[in-house]
């Protein structure tokens, strides 16, 4: 290969470098590093009045400050009441001082603005001016009316333009006058109009000078609301957005304003566009990089960036949370939540969060979700100018009514999709079955069946389907019958993630312990990996792995990471070790990827200078600040500054995963393999971004040949985002669209699931009665008895490999009850409670209904009691098999 890549391991404010190789800094930044990265500044950029003498922290900032400074921005970007008045009333008094520009600041020609739509990079208003522009910029018109305040922001690569931005809530009045000009002032001059927006107080009196540049041609825009549904997947780990962007999406739209304005190179950056009749996707900035790149999809990720006021907390999400906790540290004290989207059962609950600050707020997680969602509504509209009151929010099978319910509640303001509503798996299909529509490659009323795996961020879940094309003479008929048949809450990409940081805490413990020596993995995992899944077949998975499990435990030692069992220990001591966990997984996160993006990379290593190698496979992973807590023998806790001299390689990786991947396979394909069944599916389908992985394939091939698996590794050009990861999102958008247009005559049916779980109950012998039976069918319902003066009745949840899940204690019905006839309970309640059941009830006697939730993941269960001959029915009540989407909580502190 002819490209070399490389990933370093950095001070993150060094990447910020002018033409001759100077850093500069802001003092926010350096009072967040400790005194040996100021040290470090000071050694690198050769500042010789930091490393002559022994400056404290203080000194060694005052010294970088000085010969390196960065003067810190002042940007009116959050909303204060009261604050525009502020700046009309500081216009009038103290504006004054009119500069001719002589031409130096060149502004477009055309400028749209919309209301409520945020203005940035994908607007491509580039502004040019020279040196120490002021980073707000004020719209006013010919009348002298203060119409919107908007700022700009500077590239450090291409000097002399500013970028014109505004936030989604600022507010542009329209007045009269549609004369506008941008007035533009010298830095110290636009600080000032920052401290009267926000200020309570009055300032000093100040004479403002300012640039006035007319806008040839200005325009206001209240944002045009679309019937076109902007379809949404919300994942685990990352969330994609799109829309088929056809008849019914801006009508009112100007002929110039359906593609961006530029589609050339803006500061590096490739900038999507809009594109009719077509699929397109939400573009999401990825700020977490000196290079930003616009990815199609965005962490699910959610952190408190400020609590100061507790009524009205800023959240920051996706991309902008990830940079928040790198310029924070990893063993920041603020809150960051990862995996919302196993909240689904529980979305009501109330959290605390905590600002790096330290300040403290509330919120319920519903509100957060509600935040994270907006966040993504707001990114489509700004890209597709639009008002969107549609959604389509994809789900998994088994949680699509708690899905559908808690974002109908969530989010009132818009149409969530629930008639059309498609699940994940046949989403996936879909996408499928349409390409065989696209290209004919279907024969006529024939039925198929296919299989579909989903390897999610948190779980893994196996659907089947059957499903013919009918060729109508108005429109293709689909008949589709779809049915889960298994699933494992508790693995997924986040397993691997966590699997290779296993393995790197083993490696970095064996180096920082004093031994500098680097260990084998088949130290670890000895067995062959032409051997490997038939030892996982012959002696099981934990056989593998308690070996590495056992130098796992013994690496905590070394690096600690379960922060819960620091709860009792000094705030400090508990910061340090949350922040090696959280350090270590993010490395981890990104190794994976790397390794399993680019099929080039082979290798990969740390390092925490500019160093560069000619070697075309390795990954140099500069890593922003590197810190760890390493515990000395008397239990103190060290600091690492330095990454060990260490490389990791895709052959290890591979075989670190191998078995876990070919459990999960052979867990959920073995009875179809043994039965016969496998061979009936002439489709098995691969999706989610952990089936990228060529392991998965090889796993597959133990039990169906390799020409029967749809695995997609590519990916669209100019995009870093594998097909797996959109063939859900596309599924649903072109399902929706073929309907909306009557292409399609779909009959969908979803049949009996095939439950992972079985439900228990004890008699008063402490016999164990099996009222739901696990992956069977047949036993979806059954009933137990007790007296009537019963108070509580418990209920066990059983996996299918045989562990307790849950324990429910069913009470308070007593209250519910009503007399009825049978003819009442048949009408609700047929299909599950039939008469010979409640005649055989005594007087005095509860007999407790248990049966499967239908459509909802969990179990029913309703009590029928006779009393003096006279039947009563108490409310059902629902109980969920699984109280979040994941039972696996990776990061709860014990890991």
């Amino acid at each position: 290969m002819s490209k070399m890549y490389s990933y370093r391991l950095h001070n993150h404010p060094l990447e910020r470098q002018s033409s001759k190789g100077q850093a500069r800094f802001t003092r926010d930044e350096l009072e967040e590093m400790t005194t040996f990265e100021l040290r470090n500044i000071c050694y690198k950029e050769r500042l010789v009045e930091g490393i002559a003498g022994t400056l404290d922290r203080e000194e060694l900032i005052r010294t970088i400050l000085k010969f390196r400074g960065m003067q810190h921005t002042l940007r009116i970007e959050h909303y204060r009441k009261g604050g525009f008045e502020r700046i009309v009333s500081v216009l009038g008094r103290y504006l004054n001082a009119q500069k001719p520009d002589h031409g130096s600041i060149r502004v477009p020609a055309r400028i749209v603005l919309y209301q409520g739509i945020r203005l940035g990079l994908l607007d491509n208003y580039v502004i040019e001016a020279g040196p120490g522009l002021g980073e707000n910029v004020l719209l006013v018109n010919d009348n002298g009316e203060l119409c919107g305040i908007l700022n700009v922001k500077g590239q450090e690569d291409e000097p002399g333009k500013y970028l014109l931005t505004a936030p989604s809530h600022w507010e542009y009045r329209m007045t009269a006058n549609q004369n506008y000009s941008l007035y533009f002032t010298r830095r110290q001059d636009s600080d000032y109009l920052y401290h009267a927006y926000y200020s309570d107080r009055p300032l000093i009196p100040a004479n403002l000078h300012y640039y006035r540049v007319p806008v040839a041609e200005l325009e206001i825009r209240i944002p045009e609301p679309t019937d076109t549904v902007l379809a949404i997947d919300f994942g685990t780990s990352n969330t994609t957005a799109g829309a088929y962007l056809g008849s019914g999406y801006g009508q009112a739209l100007q002929p110039e304003d359906h593609g961006l304005r530029n589609q050339d190179r803006l500061f590096g950056q490739n900038t999507p566009y809009r594109k009719r009749d077509e699929i397109n996707y939400v573009v999401f900035p990825n700020v977490t990089d000196k290079q930003e790149q616009w990815l199609e999809l965005l962490p699910t990720l959610a952190a408190a960036a400020d609590c100061a006021d507790a009524d009205n907390v800023r959240m920051v999400y996706g991309y902008d949370a990830l940079a928040y906790i790198q310029r924070n540290g990893h063993n920041s004290r603020a809150t960051v939540f990862r995996g919302m989207k196993r909240w689904v059962n529980d979305y009501e609950r109330t959290e605390e969060l905590m600002d790096a600050a330290g300040n403290t707020a509330y919120l319920s997680r519903g509100d957060i979700l509600k935040g994270y969602m907006s966040y993504v509504v707001e990114t489509a509209e700004q890209q597709f100018k639009c008002r969107f009151t549609h959604l389509h929010i994809s789900s998994p099978v088994k949680l699509k009514t708690q899905f559908l319910d808690m974002f109908t509640r969530m989010l009132p303001e818009y149409k969530i999709e629930t008639e059309d509503a498609l699940d994940e798996g046949m989403s996936v299909l879909y996408n499928t079955i349409a390409d065989q529509i696209d290209k004919g490659t279907y024969v006529d009323g024939e039925e198929y069946q296919a299989l579909v795996i989903d390897c999610g961020g948190g779980t893994t879940d196996l659907s089947s389907c059957r499903f013919s094309i009918h060729e109508g003479r108005i429109s293709y008929g689909l008949d589709i019958h779809t049915s889960y048949e298994n699933g494992d809450t508790n693995f997924g990409g986040n397993n691997i993630t966590y699997r290779i940081m296993q393995w790197m805490k083993i490696v970095f413990a064996e180096w920082y312990s004093g031994q500098q020596r680097r260990i084998d993995m088949d130290a670890l995992i000895d067995i062959p990996g032409a051997e490997l899944f038939r030892y996982v077949d012959e002696y099981g998975i934990r056989a593998v792995y308690e070996g590495m499990e056992a130098r796992y435990l013994e690496a905590e030692k070394i690096i600690p990471t379960k922060y819960r069992d620091y709860e009792q220990r000094s705030r400090d001591e508990y910061q340090r070790v949350r922040g090696n966990f959280y350090f270590l997984w993010a490395m981890a996160d990104q190794m994976k990827q790397e390794f399993f993006r680019k099929t080039g990379i082979l290798r990969s290593r740390f390092h925490d200078d500019s160093e560069m190698t000619m070697d075309s496979d390795i990954k140099i992973t500069r890593v922003d600040r590197w810190f760890l807590s390493v515990a000395e023998p008397d239990g103190r806790l060290r600091n690492e500054y330095r990454p060990p001299d260490v490389v990791f390689n895709i052959r290890e990786i591979n075989q670190l995963i191998k078995a876990d991947i070919y459990e999960i396979v052979r867990k959920f394909l073995d009875e179809f393999y043994q039965d016969g069944r496998l061979q009936d599916f002439s489709i098995i389908k691969l999706t989610g971004q952990s089936c990228r992985i060529d392991v998965f394939r090889e796993a597959l091939k133990e039990f169906v040949p390799g020409r029967s698996i749809e695995f997609r590794q590519k990916t669209k050009e100019n995009s870093q985002v594998p097909d797996l990861k959109l063939a859900c999102l596309r599924g649903a958008i072109r399902y929706l669209n073929a309907k909306k247009i009557g292409m399609i005559k779909p009959v969908l049916t979803n049949e009996t699931p095939a439950i992972p779980y079985s439900v228990t109950a004890y008699t008063h012998t402490r016999q164990e009665m099996t009222l739901i039976r696990s992956l069977e069918r047949g036993q979806t319902f059954g009933n137990v008895s007790r007296p009537q003066h019963t108070t509580e009745i418990e209920f066990l949840v059983w996996a299918d490999d045989g562990s307790l899940r849950h324990r429910y204690v069913y009470k308070g019905w007593a209250d519910s009850f009503r007399p009825v006839v049978y003819e009442e309970i048949e009408e609700m309640y047929g299909a599950y409670i039939i008469q010979d059941e409640t005649d055989s009830i005594s007087n005095g006697e509860t007999k407790f209904f248990v049966f499967a939730g239908e459509q909802r993941w969990g179990f029913n269960i309703v009590p029928v009691m006779r009393d003096n001959e006279q039947l009563y029915v108490a409310d059902r009540q629902f109980f969920a098999f699984e109280n979040d989407l994941s039972e696996l909580d990776f990061f709860d502190g014990t890991k």
